[in-house]
């Protein structure tokens, strides 16, 4: 068929390539048209012993070249050469119902060298330029006589004489073929063909090149003339480096066995070729040719022009093997032989190198797309599906969700693949981070097909990206009479935040326990908190007003991190209440509301000297600690009780005779505060700074009558602290005194409960020392901690 098969002939070697696209699914197989024994099957062994090579060039195109000298050729004076090939092609292995394809090729060669020789893939071959005497029928016995060295040649007759490290072999011609040997004379050459790696052949180095020689002398006598020909022939077998750019192809410049008289020994020109062409300026393509005195090298980077790339994969790693098809032809001439023209075939290929693919983000933050570049990859690497999120796509229907997948050339004769992915897909992974940032993540599993073989091939690829996408909320506050009130946006709540009252999560349960009211719309959160519930800080308390604050922290809902305060401050008008603060401190502004009125100045409480702070027609502020001013104390439950009375100095009118007469009416208002016991209060004398705020109490006023009502009360806790001087606790320092010790002096200290009620219990959490009276100064060092 036209475009089957293309020939040629290069210097004094057919060429024939096929055409791969054409015999695809289909088998082959070459026949050697012999003129006088008809077609004959090419395999290995007539191959290598007849002067033919059958292979494939880097592209996968199937490859024959047969030396001009082959078994099968036919010649003319040495100049003229033919030879007839069968292609045989068919769709079955075992070739049946084959269709035949006869194939002449032609080539012309004159520019004979005197000895020329061929290093080819699979064979060695010399030749020489003789003139062999025509053949006679006399015999001289003097003439034999007078060589008794070659007694035992025989007669008209070419033998071949082998010499190697085991001996000195002779056999004739057709001994040879049966050993893989070709020897045969044409009109004005000799010529022997070897097998490598023969019994016959030696491995020896010349210059760090292993070299594979056959010594051979090749004999032929008649009448007076005895012919002796050398037909050693000598070829590299390794001389290939690699590096990860690179490969290095070096052969000997003289070669000891070739040239025995190495001073005669003139090189005249050293050529390279590739894939059966001569590079005439290897420059120009990246080829280094170079020679010194002792080798000639060929240096070829690694992806050059005339060689392939392809893709494979070892091991679940991606990467590349490199081939390339060489040749180098070396002239030279010495004293024993005019010219020698040295010809070696080498076909190259790199073992496998890893090339691990890079993921390249070119995301573009700005209209919030992913952009993923992915290579880089030789012409024959496909994509066939995708993952996203883990969740796997074909690329059909990657593109009918919304992905975009299409591949870009790369400078380097390489492409990758473009995938395009928008922050907003359901698969992208999506994290709130930082303050106001969400980090994105783009799982990717490529799945790709390789080479010819289609092998799969698997990479796993993780791109995030962060962008300040996200608007912290921003509180509203406002008060009427007796509410604080917040509006929070609900966009982003308890998806990246959460509201916090302190420490605890403001829920629905903490909204109700703490009696606030919580409403939304489709905008915000409407937290409405009464000016007398738990949370309110109160900044300023007096008659006049109350200045209170309420406060709720934005967390993060994974971190807990606080991320701002949403604060609410308003003034209140006073009126009567009561304020149990978390230091013990009570503050109350009392309404007496009585007939006749009374002078809110001369209230106190249970300490007479407890009066009011400020106070007016109809009430009296009083500010005092749970410890002053005559406070009681009990238990109930889990609760502290503090307890006190506000009450007034009546004015006595002196009458006439006892009874004496009073104008103002016996009337007291009962203080309570309340605490949890889990939240201790902390006496001023052993105080420390908490690690949280600590909550209100609750308080109450009751109004009292004047009747009697027997309570069991007490006054505040009575606690005393003593410093011992040894561990004896007989002798004490006085209190207030100075007291010096070092570092790692113990300190003997007791701490006394006075109170005798067997419902009191002391436990000691923190003590410390300071330097001065005051308990919350710098520095200040530890004794006990938490207990």
């Amino acid at each position: 068929p036209p475009g089957f098969v293309d020939s040629s002939c290069r210097s004094r070697i057919f060429l024939m390539k096929l055409n791969k696209l054409l015999l695809q699914g289909k088998f082959f197989q070459l026949e050697i048209n012999d003129p006088y024994a008809g077609p004959i099957l090419l395999d290995e062994k007539l191959a290598s012993r007849c002067g033919y090579v059958l292979s494939e060039d880097v592209w996968g195109n199937p490859t024959f070249r047969a030396s001009v000298l082959g078994c099968h050729v036919a010649n003319e004076a040495d100049e003229l050469f033919s030879l007839t090939v069968n292609i045989k092609v068919s769709s079955f292995s075992s070739m049946r119902a084959a269709v035949t394809y006869t194939y002449p090729m032609y080539c012309s060669y004159s520019s004979w060298a005197s000895r020329e020789i061929v290093c080819e893939e699979n064979y060695m071959e010399v030749s020489v330029k003789t003139d062999v005497p025509a053949v006679s029928n006399d015999y001289t016995v003097a003439w034999m006589s007078a060589l008794p060295e070659t007694q035992n040649v025989a007669y008209q007759l070419w033998q071949l004489m082998f010499v190697s490290p085991s001996g000195r072999k002779r056999i004739t011609v057709s001994d040879a073929a049966k050993l893989g040997y070709s020897f045969n004379n044409t009109l004005y050459r000799v010529y022997l063909r070897a097998p490598y790696h023969s019994n016959e052949s030696d491995i020896s180095m010349v210059s760090g090149v292993n070299m594979n020689m056959v010594t051979s002398t090749s004999m032929y006598r008649q009448r007076w003339l005895l012919l002796l020909i050398d037909t050693t022939v000598s070829c590299p077998v390794d001389g290939i480096s690699f590096t990860d750019t690179m490969l290095t192809w070096t052969v000997p410049r003289i070669i000891p066995t070739l040239v025995v008289q190495e001073s005669t020994f003139l090189s005249k020109s050293i050529l390279m070729g590739v894939d059966d062409q001569i590079i005439i300026n290897p420059e120009e393509k990246n080829y280094l040719l170079e020679h010194n005195e002792t080798h000639i090298r060929i240096t070829i980077p690694i992806g050059a022009e005339g060689g392939k790339l392809k893709s494979s994969i070892s091991g679940g790693v991606y990467g590349v093997i490199y081939s390339i098809d060489l040749f180098l032809e070396h002239t030279w001439t010495d004293a024993d032989w005019q010219t020698t023209k040295y010809t070696v075939v080498k076909s190259i290929t790199t073992p496998f190198i890893p090339q691990i693919p890079a993921v390249i983000n070119n995301t573009l933050p700005e209209e919030r797309l992913f952009n993923v570049a992915f290579g880089h990859f030789l012409p024959d690497v496909s994509l066939v599906a995708i993952a996203i999120g883990n969740v796997p796509f074909t690329l059909r229907e990657a593109q009918h969700h919304g992905f975009k997948i299409y591949e870009t050339p790369f400078s380097n004769r390489t492409k990758g693949f473009i995938l395009e992915v928008s922050f907003d897909d359901p698969y992208i992974l999506k994290e709130y981070v930082n303050r106001n940032e969400t980090k994105y993540t783009l799982l990717i599993n490529y799945t790709l097909s390789v080479g010819p073989e289609m092998t799969r091939y698997y990479h796993s690829a993780e791109v995030e990206c962060v962008i300040a996408d996200i608007e912290l909320p921003e509180a509203v506050g406002y008060c009427d009479e007796e509410n604080l009130y917040l509006a929070i946006p609900t966009f982003g709540l308890h998806q990246y935040w959460n509201l916090y009252l302190g420490n605890k999560l403001l829920n629905r349960q903490v909204t109700l326990t703490n009696g606030y009211l919580a409403a939304t719309n489709s905008t915000h959160l409407i937290l409405q908190v009464p000016l007398f519930a738990v949370g309110v800080i109160y900044e300023e308390v007096s008659l006049q007003k109350i200045r209170a604050r309420f406060d709720i922290a934005l967390r993060k809902v994974r971190t807990m991190d606080t991320l701002q305060m949403f604060s609410i401050s308003c003034s209140f008008n006073s009126s009567a209440f009561i304020i149990c603060h978390p230091d013990g401190t009570i503050t109350i502004t009392a309404q007496m509301k009585t007939v006749p009125a009374i002078d809110m100045s001369k209230t106190k409480l249970r300490d007479s000297s407890c009066k009011p702070r400020e106070y007016n027609g109809g009430h009296a502020f009083f500010k005092f600690h749970v410890t002053t001013c005559g406070t009681s104390v009990r238990f109930e439950g889990d609760h502290i009780i503090y307890e006190n009375e506000i009450s007034y100095e009546k004015e006595i009118l002196p009458g006439q005779s006892t009874p004496t007469i009073t104008r103002d009416p016996d009337y007291r208002l009962t203080v309570l505060c309340y605490y949890r016991a889990k939240e201790t209060l902390v006496l001023g004398a052993f105080t420390s700074a908490p690690p949280t705020p600590r909550p209100f109490g609750a308080g109450t006023i009751v109004p009292r009558s004047n009747i009697a009502v027997y309570r069991r009360i007490r006054q505040a806790l009575n606690v005393v602290s003593r410093v011992s001087k040894d561990d004896s606790f007989v002798e004490f320092y006085e209190p207030n005194m100075a007291i010096l010790k070092r570092p790692v002096d113990p300190v003997f200290l007791e701490v006394e409960l006075k109170d005798k009620s067997p419902d009191t219990e002391l436990y000691l959490e923190n003590c410390w020392v300071t330097s001065s009276l005051d308990f919350n100064s710098t520095p200040r060092w530890n004794i006990t901690v938490n207990g």
